[in-house]
């Protein structure tokens, strides 16, 4: 039984998480008025990785990887999590309104189910179609009046949507290898700057000197991304995992909601019935997925 201290601290946690998690796309956004893309990103995984290495090996004293199979499980969770995830994402970005880009990140459970069922050849339920069809519809209408306004493409949905696939598939790799003794923040440190590594090739080739402003909305976008985002919101994460994986998943329901509250708010973006049924349908389908889960228990 919970003390009234550990419920209050779960909530408080859940509550930043949400707020984090959902901050994402606004400060993306703004950091994409002063910077090309992959100038943002690398500087943003750079940033965030050296603070997470730093602590883990140069506080906590916790052990390096070592061994080729932990190498490559790092390169290849980097380049699905980081480099195709987020280097998408970011592109993305540049297409989308910051709501619709946090509505796309809530549905990640739904396709890690999706997902996970055709990879490993699993039968895929009736709730987990119904749960993907309402997504995908919840995610078309609050994207319909966007697209007539230009705050969102067809090519910006289209890479959001490949940027969601990359995180799911990376959600399941993670969870299906043994990371050995390997510290969480070890981990999450060296595939951050594997990830980054990987897309510096990107940002050299196609770097324009006079598309790149590195002033204050800059600095305090990478910055924000970088704690808040990469480290805070991703440690509160696992420490709702850890306490209760399904429980944890419900926080997700939030993100959407806190999304496009900050993206009106910070992004003068436009709200209509478009969007509230949008997120509604989202969020039918994060629930149904949700009971499946708590049916299984």
């Amino acid at each position: 039984m919970k003390t009234q201290f550990q419920q209050f601290t779960y909530i408080l946690a859940g509550t930043i998480f949400a707020i984090f998690w959902a901050s994402a796309s606004a400060a993306t956004k703004i950091g994409l008025q002063s910077s090309q893309p992959f100038v943002m990103a690398v500087a943003r995984f750079a940033l965030a990785s050296a603070l997470m290495l730093g602590i883990t090996h140069g506080i906590l004293r916790q052990q390096l990887p070592s061994g080729r199979k932990i190498w490559r499980q790092l390169f290849s969770y980097g380049l699905l999590n980081i480099s195709l995830y987020l280097g998408l994402y970011v592109l993305a970005m540049q297409e989308v309104s910051a709501g619709l880009g946090t509505l796309f990140v809530a549905t990640n459970p739904v396709l890690i189910l999706l997902i996970n069922a055709i990879w490993f050849k699993q039968p895929i339920r009736l709730h987990t179609i119904l749960s993907f069809v309402l997504c995908i519809a919840g995610m078309l209408l609050a994207a319909y009046p966007l697209y007539q306004e230009s705050h969102a493409s067809l090519f910006g949905i289209g890479t959001l949507f490949l940027s969601m696939l990359s995180y799911s598939a990376g959600a399941i790799y993670f969870a299906r290898q043994n990371w050995g003794n390997l510290h969480i923040l070890t981990i999450n440190g060296w595939q951050t700057l594997i990830g980054g590594f990987c897309l510096l090739p990107f940002m050299v080739l196609f770097f324009d000197r006079s598309a790149n402003v590195f002033n204050y909305h800059w600095w305090s976008a990478v910055t924000w991304l970088a704690i808040p985002v990469s480290i805070i919101a991703m440690l509160l994460w696992l420490y709702l995992l850890r306490d209760n994986p399904v429980k944890a998943s419900a926080w997700l329901f939030l993100c959407p909601i806190v999304g496009f509250a900050i993206a009106a708010a910070l992004m003068k973006e436009p709200l209509s019935w478009h969007t509230f049924v949008g997120v509604l349908l989202v969020l039918a389908g994060l629930y149904l997925v949700q009971r499946m889960k708590m049916a299984k228990k």
